[in-house]
């Protein structure tokens, strides 16, 4: 178990390893709202192509139930 002054030391470690794990990855707006509008394409399409599967299924659905 650690204590005292050895613990303050991990968690500044820690902190410091966090820091710079996270300093190359800022998002600008743009890129980031270029990546927001990817995503929603890509999930209207999923969408989009759900909904026609579900419509080629018939009314019984494709499913068994008990």
């Amino acid at each position: 178990m650690t204590r005292g002054n050895q613990r303050d030391q991990d968690r500044l470690k820690a902190q410091k390893k966090a820091a710079a794990v996270n300093k190359g990855r800022k998002e600008t707006g743009a890129s980031l709202q270029r990546r927001k509008e990817a995503d929603a394409e890509a999930l209207r399409e999923k969408q989009k192509k759900k909904e026609a599967e579900k419509a080629t299924a018939g009314p019984g659905g494709g499913g068994t139930t008990k």
